[in-house]
């Protein structure tokens, strides 16, 4: 019997079957940020315990660093300096490589792993974030753990786990212009449920799916956790080796020829057998925008809030109400009708390159509405500078909005900086939870393109509303 690309990463890094029938997985590549890396580094030293492979462990400054232009170990939320400093601390101590608070390379983890080429394909890579999934986009078995789970595979190199089951979305026909692949995963779990992947590696493939860019596949597989997904994984191709291709941490001459040989195994066998398999047609497709507190309370930009008196399960219809009085909204009120107080781009799901020209292409010479606050936060120090060479920089400060540097900040809230009470906000994050940009804040989830668009117009709008506006 064949094969899925993920039981082949799977079995090529199970070491042995634990007698609860779990398996040891050797561990390739670990990850820390500052927020909760620095407690297990603090734990291990207290402990006396050593990193196995340094060379193997990276330490990265993005959850709790403030995103201000100019900036320090000062930081706006509580204790954080504490965080910083301890990261720092730690990193030294052990060895490891470090992307610290001003370093020309540092940035949101998952967004300077891959252009770093620290991930690659057929490896194994945790970190303590929930989004580490974001890397399978390379064929690299990635996943989030927990802080004590990260301190036993940075003195072991492994950890115990028990093998989840596979999933195969296929995503056939085509996207259409204007359409994007935060669509696609919004779309995706709006049909399925945010419920719809527990206990699955989800292999995301298709025809959309291989037309994509690298960034793209990045983003489906950032949202793969909003899936509910153990974690997502899409087969290395072409363009995969392109972009990894030169990179630091990438293998070099005869190295990089013997490891694309091996690359080109992972891929799921044609007679390998998946546990579920969900076929999503793209075709007719539109641009999407979350109107609840849940991913799956996404809905095109062009319909309605959702009738809670159509739906007969009375969990689910208390569910939607409740999530309706939470943002403020109205049944079968059109999304397009909701008024911004501020809009945001930036987050591991949206900010890379690719997303910030996109964005800037619809900003050009226009102007964020009165009243609207707008941030642009990119993902990397390389994609910011990236970007100002390029004139972006400019587009966005011209158009009314912040330049900020790397971090995840706005993204989340804990206790620093954030979207202020009750305020609704168009964003390009990866989470609408109660409160996650603030206290109380609404946060309607979306592509870089809507975002901006929806910045200039003060109110949810596609670049077709934004279009009939600029020429009625």
């Amino acid at each position: 019997m064949g094969q899925t690309l993920f039981d082949k990463l799977w079995s090529s890094h199970s070491i042995t079957r634990q007698q609860d029938g779990s398996e040891l997985i050797y561990i390739d590549r670990i990850l820390l940020h500052e927020r909760t890396g620095s407690v297990a580094l603090k734990s291990m030293e207290e402990e006396g315990l050593i990193v196995a492979n340094p060379a193997q462990a990276f330490c990265v400054m993005d959850h709790i660093l403030d995103t201000f232009t100019d900036r320090d170990d000062d930081t706006s939320m509580p204790s954080g300096t504490d965080f910083i400093r301890a990261h720092r601390e730690g990193a030294k101590t052990f060895g490891m490589r470090l992307f610290d608070v001003n370093d020309d390379d540092q940035g949101i983890v998952h967004v300077i792993s891959p252009e770093q080429a620290i991930v690659l394909p057929g490896l194994t890579v945790i970190c303590p974030d929930s989004h580490t999934c974001t890397q399978g986009a390379f064929g690299a078995f990635a996943w989030g753990i927990g802080s004590t789970q990260a301190e036993h595979a940075l003195v072991t190199e492994t950890l115990g786990m028990t093998k989840p089951k596979n999933m195969r979305i296929t995503v056939s026909g085509a996207l259409q212009e204007g359409v994007t692949a935060k669509d696609l995963i919004l779309a995706i779990i709006a049909e399925e449920s945010a419920a719809g992947a527990v206990g699955y590696v989800v292999e995301f493939c298709g025809p959309v799916v291989e037309a994509m860019t690298m960034e793209e596949r990045m983003t489906i597989c950032n949202m793969a956790v909003e899936f509910s997904a153990f974690t997502a994984v899409i087969a290395p191709d072409e363009k995969t080796y392109a972009y990894l291709k030169g990179k630091p941490y990438a293998p070099s001459g005869v190295n990089w020829d013997a490891a694309v040989t091996e690359w080109h195994t992972l891929t799921s066998d044609k007679d390998a057998t998946f546990d579920r398999d969900i076929n999503f047609d793209a075709t007719s497709l539109t641009n999407m925008v979350t109107w609840g507190t849940s991913p799956e309370h996404a809905a095109r930009i062009t319909s309605n809030v959702p009738n809670p008196a159509d739906e007969s399960d009375s969990a689910k219809r208390a569910s939607l109400e409740k999530a309706m009085a939470y943002m403020a909204v109205t049944a079968d009120t059109p999304l397009t009708s909701l008024t911004l107080d501020a809009a945001f781009i930036g987050s591991c799901t949206n900010s890379r390159i690719s997303d910030l020209r996109r964005a800037a292409a619809v900003l050009d010479g226009k102007h964020v509405a009165d009243g609207v606050k707008a941030i642009c936060v990119p993902g990397s120090m390389k994609v910011r500078a990236e970007a100002e060479a390029e004139g972006l920089d400019q587009i966005f400060i011209n158009a009314g909005f912040e330049w900020r540097k790397p971090g995840c900040s706005m993204c989340f809230y804990a206790g620093g900086e954030h979207f202020g009470h009750q305020e609704r906000v168009i964003t390009t994050t990866n989470r609408n939870f109660e409160s996650r940009q603030g206290p109380k804040t609404r946060s309607h989830l979306a592509s870089p393109e809507i975002v901006a668009a929806s910045a200039i117009m003060g109110h949810i709008a596609d670049q077709h509303i934004l279009e009939e506006a600029k020429n009625g």
